[in-house]
């Protein structure tokens, strides 16, 4: 029952006009964005840190979670359209709602997305609402060994799960760990890395790097490495679904949920399996008649299932994030950087030093649902026109955004240089398939890690046995290791059965 008090006076404050009106902003443009091909959610949150030091910590936390919620809406629409994923976890969705379109089912193709996905991350939400302050609770009671692990888990995730390659995800987690040292030292005030730079002592700016990285990054990538690439658009047809649609889309929808909330859920980070793993489940189950319009004519159930299982998955993911600070995808670790900017760390703690604000968050998610869900069947015309919008003008936009955005924290010209270098070191991240997030991940929990490792070692009088002396941070140690080893395992085993 206090939950659902809580829930109610978080209605309460998301629901002034201020903060409604930001989460309608929030998701008009992060659909906005969602329909635009390679400017994905992550982009749009690191371009838009900055107002982080002008507006207020929730009206902040509810229009971020707008473009997150919105972008991955939108990334449907050019999906099925246009055959070009917005965000990678629009790729299966591309697969059969583009044969959906070319056989002149776009509509449907369009409604069976968008309810999906409000009925994914409605349930989603509810999971969140339940769960996410018993995590909490749970979570009070680790001391500083279990907090170390709990981040060295979140730099194994993220660097091993979200890169194509281990070593390069770690190298990436790295360089992130070594720009988090650049400042004065937490305990002795001694000045670390800083090269002699005055405007290093303070540190980095996580804002500055989160835009270095992914929105100038993103431009000057596109202008260096993609060419013009022209796709043909389907035909429009009215966004409506016939009632055979329906009946073959609800169980999609629910089979998409469940398979999408558990993998949000634990920080194994991405959406792309649970939408691949939708995909084939729907696939072998489907009826043989319908199966056949897999890869042919295409197949809605192809599209309702990954699109539920793509947002169940991103709504999940605000449990760890809140409860634990495990970020699981690149998004959240930028949205874990916008709580940082107001002095706020998500963990155990939240609930209860700053309960208005994550009770207004969980709230806003119910809210922008809904307010996703009109603005995208009514409006999918609209939303096409931006397709559009030449790239040129598009990312000459992005560089501007961001260059007076980083310029408007400090006013520094020093943090200009500094955000055109990161974007050049983004670049050629991206040219060689290394992950930005662990970079990203590292900045944000290494002085954490630092100053909680201190903390561990102290308790055990300098002796490192005091991480395998208490229970919990001996799980800790193993997860740790199984995230590690697991995947290889199961590669060397694929390669095995392919052999013979």
């Amino acid at each position: 029952m206090d939950i659902f008090n809580q829930l109610l006076q978080g209605f309460a404050t998301a629901a002034t006009p201020v903060n409604l009106l930001w989460c309608f902003v929030g998701c008009a443009l992060g659909t906005a964005i969602g329909v635009l091909p390679g400017i994905g959610p992550a982009v749009a949150v690191a371009m838009l840190l900055p107002i982080t030091a002008k507006v207020e910590a929730t009206a902040s936390m509810i229009f971020f979670a707008g473009i997150y919620y919105g972008a991955m809406y939108g990334g449907s629409t050019t999906s099925i359209l246009l055959n070009t994923p917005g965000e990678t976890a629009s790729m299966v969705t591309a697969m059969e709602g583009n044969r959906m379109a070319k056989s002149g089912r776009a509509g449907a193709a369009l409604a069976t997305a968008a309810i999906g996905s409000f009925v994914a991350g409605t349930i989603a939400t509810v999971l969140v609402t339940l769960f996410a302050p018993v995590v909490a609770e749970l979570a009070v009671k680790l001391g500083p060994p279990e907090y170390f692990l709990l981040m060295v888990l979140a730099f194994t995730t993220v660097s091993a799960v979200l890169g194509k390659s281990t070593v390069r995800g770690l190298t990436a987690l790295f360089v992130g760990l070594a720009a988090g040292l650049v400042g004065l030292d937490q305990i002795s005030g001694q000045a670390r890395y800083t090269g002699g730079v005055p405007e290093l002592l303070d540190g980095v700016e996580i804002v500055l790097v989160a835009v270095g990285l992914f929105a100038v990054a993103e431009a000057m990538y596109a202008v260096l490495y993609e060419g013009r690439m022209v796709e043909s658009q389907n035909k429009m047809s009215r966004v409506y679904m016939s009632g055979r649609d329906w009946r073959r889309s609800w169980p999609a929808w629910l089979r998409g949920t469940a398979i999408g909330a558990p993998f949000g859920c634990i920080p194994a980070g991405g959406t792309e399996i649970p939408t691949f793993l939708s995909y084939a489940t729907e696939k072998k189950l489907a009826k043989e008649g319908d199966r056949a319009e897999f890869g042919s004519s295409g197949a809605i159930e192809g599209v309702a299932g990954p699109e539920a299982a793509n947002n169940a998955t991103v709504t999940a993911a605000m449990i760890p994030l809140l409860t634990l600070g495990i970020p699981t995808s690149n998004t959240t670790a930028i949205l874990l950087g916008a709580f940082q900017n107001y002095g706020i760390q998500p963990g155990p703690q939240l609930f209860t030093s700053s309960s208005a604000l994550v009770w207004a968050l969980i709230a806003s998610l119910y809210i922008g649902n809904v307010m996703l869900l009109v603005l995208n069947l009514p409006m999918v015309g609209l939303w096409v026109k931006l397709l559009k919008i030449p790239k040129p003008y598009l990312y000459a936009g992005i560089l501007i955004f961001a260059t007076v955005g980083v310029y408007g924290m400090r006013q520094s010209a020093f943090d200009l240089f500094l955000l055109y270098g990161i974007g050049v070191l983004g670049v050629m991240m991206r040219r060689f398939d290394f992950p930005t997030a662990p970079i990203v991940v590292g900045m944000i929990l290494g002085p954490l890690a630092e100053a909680q490792l201190r903390n561990a070692m102290s308790i055990g009088e300098g002796n490192a046995m005091v991480f395998l002396q208490r229970p919990m941070s001996l799980i800790l140690i193993v997860v740790v290791l199984m995230v590690l080893i697991l995947p290889r395992l199961a590669k060397r085993w694929t390669g095995r059965q392919r052999v013979s």
